[in-house]
């Protein structure tokens, strides 16, 4: 019998236990441990409130949780409640899907000060997550700015300029969604050092923003460059340049009463205020060709933006666990190819950074338990799972298993307001306590 020990219940996790079993069938046990008592990670607190579709891959993993040799282990957190080395006594192969939690900063004067938040922070806060649900952004003044040329940043865009009725169908929690009803933001300045053709935002994303019901995408004709030099971007690339096209056609939107406005060849130099934000000061750019590509250099051009809200979307960090070695300008696990050392293995972002979809996780899980398969063979007869379970009993450590998350789940689901999928717990006592286990 093998036993494997991954921690880390979000896509990656999951993938690598779904390979796991199609690996080695019933010779193997799994167990998922997650800090949380809920599991799904990134599914549940990363992806938009608003892109329920997407959320439905947890169906997938839900299989693969279902299963006799496969079990969550929630409310334990690696590195606190048990160490690296404890379950690698345990198990076979211990393998991180912590994922990258955590903001990378901005590196500027004034990020510190109160109302500037990073994606992960503001994010977890319209989406429930515990360790965010109390940030209580304040949004009161008219502006708010958005730093980066992703995703995450239409994501956060779109979210601050949707109107309540657009939520409907949505698992946003009740805390932002009053929040937002409230809010005074009317103008959103996403802010990029390079120019439209090197925006890192799928079609997908970006289209969603024309169909707003009371916010306009704006976009200045002169960031955008000749569109003949469309022809050399790839087919999603060239969509995306053609909706900001699209965008710039359209100029004011004088009946809507928000403005998206994407601000190009703008680098954010210092975040200025007396107490709390109040202007964002940016350098203009211009781009030059050099041995790694296209990159941003400041012309000395500066301006300043009134905004009394600023949120950094710049890419993120695996937390770090004691006894693992990391690497630091990576922001993740230092490894070879998943490989920490025989024994210890990461996976997903912990791996490899923040790059990739949902999707790019499942090939990820499949070749780590390749060389998993590898190292450990028939396995060594460690204790595995009832060995975790004699050390949990002795530490006190209340275990969540899968079938108390389907009792959160379900409570959840009983108390969504009308139209919506849920209303998740954003406190862990509350989850635990609906699970049973208090």
């Amino acid at each position: 019998m093998r036993h494997i020990a991954i921690v880390g219940s979000g896509p990656a996790g999951y993938y690598t236990a779904e390979a796991a079993l199609k690996q080695w069938g019933d010779s193997v046990r799994v167990d998922i441990f997650d800090t949380l008592p809920v599991p799904f990670g990134l599914i549940r607190s990363g992806v938009a409130p608003d892109h329920q579709s997407i959320k439905g891959v947890s169906r997938r993993y839900e299989t693969t949780a279902l299963t006799d040799n496969v079990r969550f282990v929630g409310n334990v957190m690696a590195g606190r409640d048990v160490s690296i080395a404890e379950l690698q006594d345990l198990y076979d192969a211990v393998v991180l899907a912590t994922g990258a939690p955590n903001d990378r900063k901005l590196g500027l004067p004034g990020e510190d000060l109160p109302n500037v938040f990073g994606s992960a922070s503001f994010v977890g806060w319209y989406n429930g997550h515990p360790h965010f649900a109390g940030l209580d952004p304040a949004l009161s003044h008219d502006t708010a700015v958005v730093i980066g040329n992703g995703n995450v940043a239409l994501d956060v865009a779109r979210i601050l300029a949707k109107s309540q009725e657009e939520f409907a169908g949505s698992d946003i929690v009740a805390h932002a969604l009053a929040a937002l009803d409230a809010s005074q933001v009317r103008r959103i300045a996403i802010l990029g050092r390079r120019g439209p053709h090197q925006i890192a935002m799928t079609p997908k994303e970006l289209g969603e923003l024309a169909h707003l019901s009371r916010a306009c995408p704006r976009v200045d004709p002169a960031d955008l460059p000749d569109e003949a030099e469309d022809a050399a971007l790839d087919p999603g690339q060239r969509k995306s340049v053609g909706h900001l096209r699209t965008f710039a056609a359209a100029g004011p939107c004088a009946d809507r009463d928000v403005a998206i406005e994407f601000d190009f060849f703008a680098s954010p130099r210092a975040i200025l205020g007396n107490g709390r934000v109040e202007e964002v000061e940016v350098e203009r750019t211009r781009l030059e060709a050099g041995p790694s590509g296209v990159r941003a250099v400041g012309t000395g051009e500066t301006y300043r933006i009134p905004a009394g809200l600023v949120i950094a979307c710049i890419g993120y960090q695996t937390s770090q666990i004691p006894g693992v070695p990391f690497d630091e300008k990576g922001g993740r696990f230092a490894n070879e190819d998943g490989r920490i050392h025989p024994g210890l293995y990461c996976v997903g972002w912990a791996r490899r950074g923040p790059t990739g979809t949902i999707g790019t996780n499942r090939p990820d899980g499949f070749a780590i338990v390749e060389k998993i398969a590898e190292d450990i063979g028939e396995g060594s007869g460690k204790a595995g799972r009832p060995g975790f379970d004699a050390l949990a009993e002795s530490r006190g450590i209340h275990v969540i298993k899968f079938t108390d998350w389907q009792k959160i789940d379900e409570a959840e689901i009983a108390n969504a307001r009308k139209g919506a999928p849920r209303e998740k717990f954003v406190a862990m006592e509350r989850m635990i306590e609906a699970a049973g286990k208090n």
